[in-house]
C-alpha cells in the first residue's frame, strides 16, 4: 500500500516516516498550523534519502509560484488542494496530485477532467474553512462511487503497490485516518493510497509512534 504521510514540519517526523516505510512525505506551503517555509522545507529533504517522495501541498498558488518553491525546495511531487482548474496541472514541471474535497456524489464529476494529466486523485471529505487535515472521515460509499465514475470514463488507475505516474493516477483515500480505523478503510475501499496528516498526530505534533503503527497497518492491510 502507498503510504503518505503529510504536514510534515521537523527532521524526526520525516525520517520517521521514511523508516516506517512510507511512500511519500507532504509538505504543506499553504497558511496552516503545519504550514513550512522553503527554507524550511529544503532543509528537510536534504536530511531525507532520495527513495522518497516529497510532496508539497499548495492551495490555489499560481504556478509559476509553485514551480518556484518546488525547484527551490527539491520537492519531487506537486499537490494541489484548491480549486485548480484542469488545465493548471499541464503548467506544473513536477507530477501533480490533484485533491478533491468531496461533499457528495456531485463532486465526483470533475475526477475525469483531472485524470489525464493526474498522477494521482486525491479525495478528501469537505470541512468549511479547511483545505485539508481536519480529522474528518470521508463517506467511504463515495470513494467507491469515484471508482465508478472513473471506469466509466475510461480511466485507467494504478494500483497500491505502483509508484506515482501521470496518465494512469492513484486514487487516494484521505481524512480522518488513524491507526485504528486504517486496515479497516483500506479493506473496505481499496484505495491505490493512503494519506494521514492529524491521524498521526497528539496535541497538534506528529506522534513518531503513530507514523510507525499506521505505516505498519496501512501495509500490512494491503497484504492480507
Amino acid at each position: 500500500m502507498w503510504v503518505k504521510i503529510c504536514g510534515i514540519t521537523t527532521m524526526k517526523a520525516a525520517l520517521a516516516a521514511y523508516e516506517a516505510g512510507a511512500d511519500a512525505v507532504g509538505f504543506v506551503f499553504a497558511e496552516s498550523r503545519r504550514q513550512v517555509t522553503a527554507d524550511r522545507a529544503q532543509s528537510l529533504i536534504m536530511g531525507l534519502p532520495a527513495d522518497i517522495a516529497k510532496v508539497g501541498v499548495f492551495v490555489d498558488e499560481e504556478p509559476g509560484a509553485v514551480n518556484a518553491i518546488a525547484r527551490y525546495a527539491g520537492l519531487t511531487h506537486v499537490q494541489l488542494h484548491g480549486d485548480e482548474p484542469p488545465e493548471v496541472l499541464g503548467q506544473i514541471e513536477l507530477p501533480v496530485i490533484k485533491a478533491f474535497r468531496v461533499r457528495s456524489a456531485e463532486d465526483l464529476r470533475k475526477l475525469p477532467a483531472y485524470a489525464g494529466a493526474a498522477a494521482g486523485l486525491l479525495l478528501d471529505p469537505f470541512v468549511e474553512g479547511q483545505a485539508g487535515g481536519t480529522g474528518k472521515q470521508l463517506d467511504l460509499s463515495l470513494f467507491a462511487e469515484a471508482k465508478q465514475v472513473l471506469a466509466e470514463a475510461g480511466v485507467e488507475l494504478s494500483g497500491p503497490k505502483e509508484p506515482l505516474s501521470p496518465g494512469r493516477p492513484k486514487l487516494i483515500l484521505a481524512g480522518g485516518l488513524h491507526p485504528g480505523n486504517v486496515v479497516q478503510a483500506i479493506r473496505a475501499s481499496v484505495p491505490g493510497g493512503v494519506d494521514v496528516s492529524s491521524g498521526v498526530e497528539t496535541d497538534g505534533n506528529k506522534d513518531l509512534q503513530k507514523i510507525y503503527d499506521f505505516t505498519d497497518l496501512a501495509k500490512e492491510a494491503f497484504d492480507l
